[in-house]
């Protein structure tokens, strides 16, 4: 066995088992007080037993989530002689587990790299007992999957995106970075096929699948957001406004917020126009395109949103460590920013959340911290993103003779048609 492989195959359980030490001891000030798990034992574990009778949680202000969601939360009432919280920690443990192994199947191959298989064993505990205590390992998984898979078939990478995106929606951005032609086609159309089907089924099985709409657009300004970070420091300039815990998360209220929040749209909006922009002007495609797009894509939408939840660490972690199985990606150093906001946001969340919200210097630096390594990160991944499938200079000058072969494009970039 390679001597990486084995030292990561050491690295996993011993870094999990420590992981799950800290969840044992949740109620722990530093840990959370309890809140870290409460999640489980008591919301997820409520939804559980609504679904369990047929519907989804229409009247629930905190049910924010797409239909897919449901299926992930029965999953834990599958596995016999286990309480719900046990079960739920124990499915986490498995994808987690899935995604190590896809990442080393995957760096192991020739040309790939082990660094990405490295860096979500080494990185997710960073996060402390948080990602064993949420459903975003499990969405991450879909992703992680989808993408390693794109390349040899984009059919059934194009089904794992779809279902990871009816769980949570982002994992449908992974599929943005699809080279154009045969392979786009094919991924988008599997994708929207096994899409409605998937729905279908669950609208038929279950009552309200929509109603988590209603939810998200009631949703405010996040204290852990980009808006909710200007916000906080706003109160050290005599804003009036004060957080309060509304829609499963705490959010800041009074004046100025709804323009805040209008701002976060716009800018959303505007992230989303940058990378249709990338794609109509993309013109080189290398095995590590479509990795370096579904990072890049995700850090846009999570640095604009109005909720920067701290588990949305999962997503980026997961999607940062495919990236790095190709030694074709830019985005080393958009990973390295990464591992570091993960640090420095669970700081924040469990260990310091008091001073987070109760907007003290304390709780503004932390998260003026965490969110500005995000911003960054964002920014240099879109622009490494978009330098990296530029045609050179050499091949976007006209040519009037015979082409030399030192101006060909490189072995591995294509150019669509």
């Amino acid at each position: 066995m390679n001597r990486r492989v084995l030292s990561l195959a050491v690295a996993w359980p011993v870094t999990r088992a420590t992981m799950l030490w800290l969840l044992v001891h949740d109620s722990v000030p530093l840990l959370g007080r309890g809140s870290v798990a409460r999640e489980v034992w008591r919301l997820y574990f409520h939804w559980f037993g609504v679904l369990s009778r047929g519907a989804f949680p229409a009247h629930d202000t905190l049910w924010q989530y797409p239909p897919g969601a449901g299926a992930v939360l029965l999953a834990p009432g599958l596995l016999p002689g286990l309480t719900y919280f046990q079960a739920f920690v124990v499915l986490t443990l498995v994808a987690d587990a899935v995604i190590a192994l896809a990442l080393v199947r995957a760096g192991t191959r020739p040309g790939r790299s082990l660094r990405g298989a490295a860096l979500w064993v080494g990185a997710l505990p960073l996060l402390l007992h948080l990602p064993l205590a949420r459903y975003d390992v499990q969405v991450t998984a879909f992703a992680v999957i989808a993408l390693l898979t794109l390349p040899r078939s984009p059919r059934v990478g194009g089904v794992f995106a779809v279902l990871g995106g009816l769980v949570k929606v982002w994992p449908a951005l992974v599929l943005l970075g699809v080279e154009r032609g045969r392979a786009t086609r094919s991924a988008w159309t599997w994708a929207a096929g096994a899409g409605t089907l998937a729905f279908g089924i669950l609208a038929g099985l279950f009552d309200n699948p929509l109603a988590f709409l209603r939810q998200q657009g009631g949703r405010g300004i996040q204290i852990e957001s980009l808006g909710g970070t200007a916000l906080s420091l706003a109160t050290h300039a005599g804003w009036t406004g004060r957080s309060r815990y509304r829609y499963g998360a705490v959010e800041l209220v009074g004046p100025h917020v709804s323009a805040v929040a209008t701002v976060c749209l716009a800018l959303t909006a505007i992230a989303f126009g940058l990378l249709v922009l990338w794609r109509v002007r993309a013109r080189r495609w290398t095995e590590a395109t479509p990795y370096d797009a579904a990072l890049g894509a995700v850090l846009l939408f999570t640095v604009t949103s109005r909720v920067i939840s701290p588990q949305y660490m999962v997503w980026l972690l997961g999607l940062a460590a495919v990236c790095l199985t190709s030694r074709h990606t830019v985005q080393r150093p958009v990973a390295a920013l990464v591992v570091a906001a993960s640090a420095v946001s669970a700081v924040a969340y469990p260990a310091l959340y008091r001073e987070v919200v109760g907007c003290t210097w304390t709780g503004c630096a932390l998260m003026l911290l965490r969110n500005g390594l995000l911003a960054a990160a964002a920014v240099l991944s879109l622009v490494r993103l978009w330098r990296s499938t530029r045609l050179p200079a050499a091949d976007a000058a006209p040519v009037t003779g015979p082409r030399p072969a030192s101006a060909r494009l490189p072995h591995r970039a294509t150019v669509p048609h």
